[in-house]
């Protein structure tokens, strides 16, 4: 394996609950009404395609641009006083930078991500971060996660991907990565598509070894 790309949501940062909260509540306080499937549809979408969900589908009544801008000012005012870290993620980073380049691929904004970089003083250690802002189209697409490897100069199918979600998985096996889940607790991948995962591993302390690093 030439590289490592990890996303960031529910396997650096504890944070999808955190996105989930404050999407409701804006919605709530715009006129909207949250669907059963919202949370697990909107895993993975881009800043531009869970804000256009929020208004065309859910039906708050704000423009796609207000409701993203409110949305990402409430999380990097929840942020601010340094992001909800996974116990041992920014360890497990350090451990595979040792011996391979590391790289984000997230459908956070880019504020999120570099206040997770900053914060764990990670920013010389990982040289690429893209947002799915930044590409055409967010999780399961796996633009994200081939620009990632673009970036660091490596073929996606030599890549590991980490991932959580169901969204996260299709992404990256699209993309052809090798991928590692660290399924989410609160919002379990479906069976199917964690079955196609190279490995699985329940703390991301163990990923090192899973990779064989």
């Amino acid at each position: 394996m030439d590289a490592v790309i990890f996303d960031l949501d529910g396997v650096l940062v504890d944070s999808e609950r955190t996105w989930d909260e404050v999407r409701r509540a804006v919605v709530a306080e715009h006129g909207g009404t949250w669907l059963p499937e919202a949370t697990r549809a909107q895993q993975g979408m881009s800043t531009p395609e869970w804000a256009s969900y929020l208004v065309d589908t859910l039906g708050a009544r704000l423009t796609a641009d207000e409701i993203a801008r409110v949305v990402v000012e409430e999380m990097a005012e929840r942020y601010a006083s340094g992001p909800p870290v996974i116990d041992g993620a920014a360890e497990a980073v350090r451990a595979v930078a040792a011996s391979r380049p590391v790289a984000i691929a997230s459908s956070s904004p880019p504020v999120l991500i570099r206040a997770f970089v900053t914060a764990c003083d990670l920013t010389e250690l990982v040289p690429v971060a893209v947002s799915s802002e930044e590409v055409g189209a967010g999780k399961p697409a796996p633009d994200v996660y081939l620009r990632a490897a673009s970036l660091l100069g490596v073929d996606p199918e030599t890549c590991a991907a980490v991932e959580d979600t169901t969204n996260g998985l299709r992404s990256a096996l699209a993309a052809g990565m090798a991928v590692y889940a660290v399924p989410n607790p609160h919002f379990p991948p479906d069976p199917a598509v964690l079955a196609k995962a190279t490995a699985v591993v329940t703390d991301i302390r163990d990923l090192p070894a899973a990779l064989g690093l």
